[in-house]
This record gives structure tokens, sequence and C-alpha cells, in this order.
């Protein structure tokens, strides 16, 4: 609830940062441009009537500015910019504008806020991150490297593409044409440099999944089938604070959740509305997979079960039994392995709320 006298907006940008504030005791507005810097915003904050607050909107220049806020005692609001209400007919956009709009949202108690992460937090969400490019990098190369073999006449037969046989036989490949010869053996070390890579930024995760803040979350996430740690730990660090959700709202904050058209008596049901994370939301299509199969407890998820708390075993084996006889369920009624798949994801959402929101306090 807004309770200061001033309501601060700031349009921030690289280069410049535009400020607007309104005194809700005379009316009077401020506005300037400042440079982006902590110490000159919080100096021109200062010098206004006080007690103040101050929102921007989330961005690329990240969450050093409301840290820094937070720091000198200012109660700083990070607004999501997907949720800000702007005038339909405003067709005159500059920054001091959305500065003031920011102001006027802020005193309206109409922002919804972002959780500022930690800088720990900002660290692990940066590596998971990076694996995630990479993946998308390394599935490119592989794209680009197949399909220039394809446009020459060489298709691979021996078995699964990219094991050991398939990089043997791609290293035998040779081409009469320099350039050819060139534009492939550079598509070829730009993957295996990618696979590095990957390598480097799996043994970074698995060893600060091992021990940092998230290792309780994510041992209780992997009690579910088709989660082991890279997917566990970037669903933890990905979503962090699981309390701000509940197991029917989750599905709906990461998009798996149809979209919806409906005025009188006519209700219109399209596709999922893919909102929220699209990492999150595709680690969690591809383990609803994993429930396709027969439940059974190998030696894998059974060594899982053995570093997560004895509530977090029986959850997720209720939730594994859940989720298989949906599958059994949604083939029955011969649907589409698509829509089936979505629908498990949604649920498996759910699933990993419950367990990310057990107590800590029977932790191994």
């Amino acid at each position: 609830m807004f309770v200061e006298r001033t309501s601060v907006g700031l349009d921030v940008h690289a280069r410049s940062i535009a400020a607007a504030a309104i005194d809700t005791t005379t009316g009077e507005f401020f506005k300037d441009a400042l440079v982006p810097q902590p110490e000159v915003v919080i100096d021109w904050i200062r010098r206004l009537p006080g007690p103040v607050a101050v929102t921007y909107e989330a961005g690329p220049t990240g969450f050093g500015l409301a840290r820094a806020l937070r720091d000198a005692g200012l109660r700083c609001e990070v607004a999501a910019p997907s949720r800000l209400v702007r005038p339909a007919g405003d067709r005159v956009k500059t920054d001091a504008k959305d500065a003031l709009l920011l102001a006027r949202l802020l005193r309206m108690d109409e922002i919804v806020s972002v959780t500022v992460p930690t800088l720990d937090q900002e660290a692990a969400r940066d590596l998971v991150r990076a694996r995630e490019d990479t993946r998308g990098d390394l599935m490119r190369l592989r794209h680009r490297v197949s399909k220039l073999l394809l446009r020459h006449g060489h298709v691979y037969y021996g078995g699964p593409a990219w094991t050991r046989p398939h990089t043997a036989w791609l290293h035998s490949i040779r081409f009469d044409r320099l350039g050819t010869q060139a534009a492939y053996q550079a598509d070829l070390e730009a993957v295996e440099f990618t696979l590095a890579r990957r390598e480097r930024l799996d043994d970074a995760i698995a060893k600060m999944a091992a021990d940092s803040e998230f290792t309780p979350t994510l041992r209780k996430l992997c009690c579910m089938r088709g989660i082991s740690t890279l997917t566990g730990f970037a669903l933890a660090v990905e979503l962090g604070d699981w309390g701000r959700f509940t197991g029917a709202s989750i599905g709906a904050f990461l998009g798996l959740v149809p979209s919806e058209h409906s005025s009188g008596d006519s209700r219109s049901q399209g596709g999922i509305t893919k909102a929220g994370n699209t990492h999150v939301r595709r680690l969690l299509v591809e383990s609803a997979w994993h429930h396709k199969p027969r439940y059974v407890v190998g030696k894998t998820l059974q060594a899982r079960w053995d570093q997560a708390p004895a509530a977090a075993r029986v959850r997720g084996h209720a939730g594994n039994q859940r989720l298989h006889h949906r599958w059994e369920v949604y083939s029955q009624r011969k649907k589409k392995h698509t829509v089936a798949t979505t629908a498990i994801a949604r649920e498996l959402a759910g699933w990993c709320w419950s367990l990310a929101t057990l107590p800590d306090d029977t932790a191994i």
C-alpha cells in the first residue's frame, strides 16, 4: 500500500534516466534528466519531500539500481512491464511521460512488482541461462552441419546421430572444393567448441547444486521422474520464491493454461498462453514425457530419493503415480501427444510447487 508522501517514477536506460515525481500532499510535479548512476539518483530523490517510494520497469539494466535504493533506505518497486496499465488512446510516448506514468501507477498501487534477486541468486541465474543459451547454440550448429552435408548428398545410416561413430564419420568427410571444405570444417569446429563449453557449464552447475541455497529445493524436486540435477537446479533458480504461487496459479504463471476469449454466454478457449518463463516451460514439457513409460523406482531415482526428506519422497512417489496414470487416461482417450504432454506439464508444475514448499527442517 502506498503510504509515502512522494511517488517517483524512473524510466531507466543505459545512458540516461528520465525521472518524475508527484507530491501527493501539494500535487506538485518534479521532473529531471539524470545520469544513470545510483548515487546521482539517490541524491536527487533525497531532495524531494519525504518519505519517498520509487519504481522503475524491469529491463536490461538489471537490479543494481533497486539494490542501491533499498540499501539507502528507500522503498523501491521494480515493475513487471507486461502488467503495466497504459492509456489505450495515447499516441505520444516519451521517456518523461513513461516516468510520470510510473509515478502515478505507484501512487495508485497499480504496480505489479517482480522479485529482486540477491547477488548469489543472480549469479546462479546467469549460470543456468548460459547453459540454456549453449544448448540452443549447439542445436543450431548441429542443424547447420547436417543440412550442409544433406545438400552435398552425405547421409548417415549407421545409427543415432551425434554419437561417437557418427562423429568419426563426420571427421572422415572431405570436399573437393576449398570453400565448401572450409565452411564445413568451421562448423564442425564450432560444434566441438560448444560441446566443450556445455561440459564446463554442466560441471559448474553440478558444483553449485551440491552446496548452495538452492540445494534443499533441488533435492525435493528431484523426487519427480524426469527431473535430475540440471533440470531441478534450473527450476529452483528460475522460479526462486515458490511461496508466491499456489498449485493452481503456477501453471498460469508459466503459460501452461489455455488462452480464452469469452463474452456473454459464449466461451472460446485456444492454445496455451505461453506467458512467463520460456525456459522453465520447456523443461517441464520435456520432463512430462518421462512419465509416459511404466512407473518403476529404479536405481537412479532411488539414489535421488536417498538425498531428499522423507516427506518429499512420499510426495514424489504419489506425484509419479498420478502423472503416469494421467498419461494412460489421455492415451485411452486418443489425445494428441502435444495436448497430453502440455496437460501433464501443467500438473507437473503443481507437483513441483508442492514439493518445493515443503518444510526444509526434515531435510537430510
